[in-house]
């Protein structure tokens, strides 16, 4: 588009902007018990089991990513945990008052949300920005990926039900018109209050372009180390489910495991048991040019169990039909070698490492390539390790034990927040760090009175730093 060209716009949109306008100037005025209700009915419209059923069933058919008793449990799991992770929190009122500064904090809605959501997770996603954003008193709508849009539409189907049946605006949740397309989706960005984007990194460029205030997230190409320490059979069991857990959809799915060589032989050993089946040779070439035909991703092929994978790239080794995982070693990172990316796919990538220092490298360099701030797994008997790899590589969560799909975005057995939006940091090109949650969707309005003065002497701040260099002493 040249400079200075005027921008098409849809009076579609700018009326469901409206709308949403008018539906959340009246439950600006909610008490929090108000809005807890609406919360916990938006949160019902998915986890009823008919609802979620058919809105698991549709987003495969529609897409033709993932599975559907994995998308149930993704659905049911992650609504669940923010449920409980916003149960009792304060986002209506005074919310915190600090006397000792003499603040007091109040929650103040930023508005009309426009959410941007993937094709990889159509229900659990938009579910998930929903219910943070009228937790925080806002209106949202969803820009749905095309694939999704059927799946989108029938969730906020769900919703309204929800919304007429304890007397809330339905306009507080609306989607996108049919067809989906781009133009409409970057004239919702400029007209809403707030963005927040999942999915590509185009998505989330033009969500920070669009003008209007935007949260993104970055791409996700998660390494997995194991070290001589660990417990090899538990981790072969979690990185096997993580890794399968959807046909790896998931931006948190790992995509390359780097083992330290004191315990390779063993390591491979504990993942065949769980059906991570290791392709050498022409079966390895096979799966890479069909997975990558051209060098890019084929879209026919990404998200497919491990199995399928295998009959379509005619892999030819023992126990391919009852492949969860393929692991296929890579010889070398960077853009000529195609499994160093993102594989959305239950393929890993294998890498053998001298020791643990050598493994750090080697992830250091993957993440150089893609995936830079995302996260980092580690399975380790050690504390130190963890804490090295959160000090020194560019990463915003280091996930120590577990598998690594279900715990990055939330589990009930960490601290982390349930969420489908992770932060990548300015390392991710991102402007946060955590897991997207209620708080990116909440402005705070800070009252301050005067409090007695505490100001410093220049001694006190100075003081050592004249006496070390031989400076003389300034007096106030």
């Amino acid at each position: 588009m040249a400079k200075n060209e005027p921008v098409a716009t849809s009076t579609a949109v700018s009326e469901l902007v409206a709308r949403a306008r008018k539906a959340q100037a009246i439950i600006n005025d909610y008490t929090q018990e108000q809005v807890d209700e609406i919360v916990t009915a938006l949160g019902w419209s998915i986890i009823n089991p008919e609802h979620n059923k058919e809105l698991a069933t549709m987003s495969v058919a529609d897409t033709g990513l993932g599975n559907v008793e994995d998308k149930i449990t993704k659905n049911h799991r992650k609504t669940l945990g923010l449920l409980r992770d916003l149960e009792g929190t304060k986002t209506v009122g005074v919310i915190s008052e600090d006397p000792s500064k003499g603040l007091i904090e109040i929650a103040r809605p930023v508005g009309v949300v426009g959410a941007i959501v993937p094709s990889t997770n159509p229900a659990a996603t938009p579910a998930n920005k929903t219910i943070n954003a009228i937790k925080c008193r806002n209106a949202i709508i969803i820009a749905p990926s095309p694939k999704g849009a059927s799946s989108c539409k029938r969730l906020v189907e769900f919703m309204h039900a929800e919304l007429e049946r304890i007397g809330a605006p339905i306009d507080l949740v609306q989607h996108l018109p049919f067809p989906i397309n781009k133009a409409d989706t970057q004239q919702l960005m400029r007209e809403v209050d707030l963005v927040v984007a999942t999915g590509s990194q185009n998505n989330i460029r033009d969500a920070y372009a669009c003008g209007s205030p935007a949260v993104g997230v970055g791409a996700g190409n998660v390494v997995s180390i194991v070290d001589e320490t660990a417990d090899l059979n538990a981790a072969a069991a979690k990185i096997v489910a993580s890794k399968s857990f959807d046909n790896a959809t998931s931006c948190s799915s790992e995509n390359h495991l780097v083992v330290v060589d004191a315990v390779f032989d063993e390591m491979m050993a504990a993942l065949a048991e769980n059906h991570a089946i290791w392709v050498e040779g022409e079966n390895r070439d096979k799966v890479i040019s069909n997975l990558f035909p051209e060098g890019r991703l084929s879209s026919t092929l990404i998200a497919k169990k491990a199995h399928e994978m295998a009959t379509t790239c005619d892999i030819d080794t023992p126990n391919a039909d009852k492949a969860k995982v393929l692991v296929v070693e890579n010889t070398g990172i960077g853009p000529d070698h195609p499994l160093t990316g993102e594989k959305l796919s239950p393929v890993l990538a294998l890498y053998r490492a001298k020791d643990f220092d050598d493994a750090k490298r080697i992830t250091d360099e993957i993440m150089a390539y893609m995936g830079r701030g995302h996260s980092i797994s580690i399975h380790t008997n050690t504390q130190d390790r963890p804490l090295d790899l959160g000090l020194n590589l560019p990463t915003c969560r280091v996930i120590v034990n577990q598998a690594h799909c279900f715990a990055t975005g939330g589990s009930f057995d960490n601290g982390l927040p349930f969420s489908l939006s992770m932060g990548c940091g300015t390392w991710g090109n991102n402007n946060m760090s955590d897991n997207m949650n209620y708080k990116n969707y909440m402005n705070t309005t800070r009252i301050s009175r005067a409090i007695p003065v505490n100001q410093p002497s220049l001694d006190s701040v100075f003081g050592d730093y004249w006496k070390q260099h031989s400076i003389d002493a300034v007096s106030e």
